[in-house]
């Protein structure tokens, strides 16, 4: 099915592996870059990156109503020259440390700017069957790059971080030389009109809006302190080999899935894939090397299933555009996180104090069971109310009247 592809979808595709290669180059080092090389202290580090995750995640939802008003490829334009920017602005930061800051918040505000707009664009006139595959090809592509990167980078980033930032700025001028190429997307590039006019968060899909919340929430449980439960019981290279794992299944196994996974029933795909991540969790709570790798497998096999199947949700119950759906989700996905962070924080530091982490992922776990039930049953109010341009199955018409027009 993706073989039909065109030359400018290949030309996405492949900077959907460029663009995070690049960033990952650079981004997963940043504590140690600001700590050791810059000087800060690891309280203001904590700070600048969790200011920076807020923007990165929750700032997408502006990036799919700026997709709305100017078009799906000018947003991009935008997106990557901010990027680049900040880019430029950390190997200036080598001289002027406090440059560094605003740099790293400018590299966020780029990719919350590019991602509604470029996942749009991949599926743009795009039948509902196809859109699974095209998506799941965006984020093979999107973790190929983020699992390369560090190990590209991990040798120069103390060592010769001039180079690697002078290096990857030069990848992102080239990549934004590319996308000035690209040709509108056909009804995107048109500014203003009465769609571009509404609030940020009018026509919400309401039920994937909270599952991809409560989605990245316990996700980040995972992703955040992982490395230092990994560490503990194991080493940091055998935490790289988790990750490796991770990142491997989204590879292989999105692409191969998605068309099962869109052919699921939306309850079933959240009976799924929180059951997967309540086992993961679960498995965790062992501690043993195989129980790690066993644990990350599922963790993640649970989020292949729920990322993609909230995305295709919200792009079916909604009727605002690709974009703007997207970029919801995207502010879904920064609360879930920042709560995570809050939440997960302080039960890490209780289970430590209790002379067992073990006990984290017990209580991880025990989130993935307890928490999933609330969506159903507002899954079940949302069926009793359906939206006025859906019939009795959820779907949208064909002709709704909301100016959503099909595959876009």
């Amino acid at each position: 099915m993706l073989s039909a592809l065109d030359g400018p979808l290949r030309f996405l595709l492949l900077s959907s592996f460029l663009i995070p290669l690049g960033s990952f180059m650079v981004l997963p080092f940043m504590s140690v870059f600001l700590h050791e090389r810059l000087g800060m202290g690891l309280g203001t580090v904590g700070v600048v990156l969790a200011v920076a995750s807020l923007v990165q995640f929750s700032g997408g939802i502006v990036g799919g109503a700026l997709a709305d008003r100017i078009g799906l490829r000018r947003t991009m334009l935008w997106a990557l020259i901010i990027r680049t920017a900040g880019f430029a602005g950390l190997l200036s930061a080598l001289r002027w440390p406090p440059l560094a800051v605003g740099a790293l918040v400018l590299t966020c505000c780029g990719a919350a700017l590019y991602l509604p707009a470029n996942k749009a664009y991949l599926v743009h006139g795009v039948d509902d069957e196809r859109r699974p595959a095209f998506l799941s090809a965006g984020n093979a592509a999107l973790n190929a790059g983020m699992a390369v990167g560090p190990l590209v980078a991990g040798p120069f980033v103390l060592s010769s971080p001039g180079w690697l930032f002078v290096a990857v700025t030069a990848l992102f001028v080239l990549v934004t030389a590319g996308h000035a190429r690209l040709p509108p997307a056909a009804g995107q590039e048109q500014p203003g009109g009465r769609a571009a006019e509404q609030g940020l968060l009018a026509g919400v899909a309401v039920l994937p809006f909270a599952a991809n919340a409560l989605a990245f929430h316990l996700y980040f449980h995972f992703q955040h302190y992982l490395a230092v439960y990994a560490v503990e019981q194991a080493s940091s290279a055998f935490y790289s080999l988790v990750l490796l794992l991770c990142f491997a299944l989204v590879i292989v196994v999105q692409p191969l899935a998605s068309g099962l996974i869109r052919r699921m029933s939306y309850a079933s795909a959240l009976t799924a894939g929180f059951a997967g991540l309540a086992a993961g969790m679960a498995v965790l709570a062992i501690g043993t090397r195989p129980a790690l790798l066993a644990g990350g497998a599922l963790i993640t096999l649970g989020d292949i299933v729920l990322f993609l199947k909230n995305d295709l949700e919200a792009l079916r119950r909604s009727p605002r555009s690709d974009a703007v759906v997207f970029g919801q989700q995207r502010l879904a996905a920064g609360l879930g996180a920042c709560t995570s962070g809050v939440l997960g924080g302080q039960l890490y530091g209780l289970a430590e104090h209790a002379g067992s982490t073990g006990r984290f992922w017990l209580l991880a776990a025990a989130q993935c069971l307890v928490l999933p039930p609330v969506l159903l049953a507002l899954r079940d109010r949302t069926v009793k109310q359906p939206h006025p341009h859906e019939d009795d199955e959820g779907a949208l018409r064909p002709h709704d009247t909301d100016g959503r027009v099909p595959g876009r």
